[in-house]
């Protein structure tokens, strides 16, 4: 079980609260870019919202800019989301600038810059006890698993790098993990694992 350090207890939270207030207001330009884009190209709403569990499981609300269109097929449901992701919504996740929103759940204490990401509220009933403890810490806008791999990965890899963090959260990994962010998204590597647009679904551990 993991035991807080100094950085995690007392130093992570408010490092996050700056940083992403910082972060805010220097890209103010760019939301107001993409925001605009995203209303000409894709309609309202401009940002997308869902449900996500968060630090101890609380549910709160995640924000994107939206990637997605709403077309429906005759029945009047949403139609699979590769076919409702659009080529501008694919640039903005390639670029990761559909994340920026999310700098706003970092300033109210939803999430934090590094930790594991959140994940679907549905996804809750499928982990075992040890995945479980990916909850234990509040969830990131990037982790170790966006860093070493993100959706090329194994749901398995996946949660082995979200405990691994949970198990040892040190103010260095966090500055590694940022700094190895900020090159992938430059260099657009780990979006999509060649076979699907969108990340594949979890559907539960193996027997």
């Amino acid at each position: 079980m993991n035991k807080k350090g100094f950085y995690e207890k007392w130093l992570k939270r408010p490092v996050d609260f700056i940083l992403s207030l910082i972060a805010l207001i220097l890209l103010s330009p760019i939301f107001l870019i993409v925001a605009i884009l995203v209303r000409v190209k894709l309609g309202s709403p401009i940002i997308f919202k869902q449900e996500r569990p968060g630090l101890n499981e609380t549910i709160f609300s995640m924000y994107k800019f939206r990637t997605m269109t709403d077309e429906k097929d005759e029945d009047g449901q949403l139609l699979p989301d590769d076919i409702r992701l659009t080529k501008f919504g694919k640039l903005l996740r390639s670029t990761s600038l559909d994340e920026l929103p999310e700098l706003w759940n970092i300033l109210k204490g939803d999430m934090s810059i590094v930790g594991p990401r959140p994940l679907l509220v549905a996804y809750l009933k499928l982990y075992n006890e040890e995945q479980k403890r990916r909850h234990n810490v509040r969830p990131g806008l990037t982790g170790l698993a966006q860093v070493n791999g993100r959706n090329t990965i194994s749901w398995e890899d996946k949660f082995e790098y979200d405990l691994m963090y949970v198990d040892n959260i040190t103010l260095k990994m966090d500055a590694v993990t940022i700094i190895k962010t900020i090159q992938k998204v430059f260099i657009r590597d780990g979006i999509s694992d060649n076979l699907t647009e969108t990340m594949e679904k979890f559907q539960g551990n193996k027997e």
